[in-house]
């Protein structure tokens, strides 16, 4: 029976069967791990358990455990964004509610209160793009303005 430093730290030792079990699955590629711990989500009726243990490539049982490429989430890439605007010049007051009154469908009345209650947000939900240019337009005005 080949001795586990990890298990003799916690006062146990392996059984030869458990060892074999082991040493099978450190010679698994990622993709046979990822299907192991699948087929053993299924068998054992667990939601969501967690890949903890099993970030390893093949090789042989001296050869450490190594983090899987695929176990890393990537945050998604953020599609849409918030027009915030955070202040302005006063002397711009005005053509500042005429621009945000040309990319929204808001009335005068409706334009300046906006305005005079900065900080406010003045587009939500929309394109990097037309997120940008709105950013744009109102910072040539004289506004602070930020994408969320």
């Amino acid at each position: 029976m080949a001795e586990d430093p990890h298990f003799t730290e916690l006062g146990r030792v392996p059984s030869e069967r458990v060892v074999r079990i082991a040493d099978e699955m450190l010679s698994l590629s990622v993709l046979e791990v990822s299907d192991v711990a699948d087929l053993l989500k299924k068998r054992l009726k667990i939601n969501n358990m967690p890949m903890v243990g099993f970030g390893f490539a093949g090789g042989s049982a001296g050869s450490g455990a190594v983090p899987a490429q695929s176990t890393e989430e990537k945050k998604p890439e953020k599609t849409t964004f918030d027009v915030k605007l955070e202040k302005f010049d006063a002397a711009a007051k005005i053509k500042i509610i005429k621009e945000i009154r040309a990319f929204t469908t808001l009335g005068l009345k409706e334009a300046k209160e906006l305005v005079e209650k900065t900080p406010a947000v003045l587009k939500t939900g929309i394109s990097k793009q037309e997120a940008s240019d709105i950013v744009e337009k109102l910072k040539a005005l004289g506004a602070t303005v930020v994408m969320e």
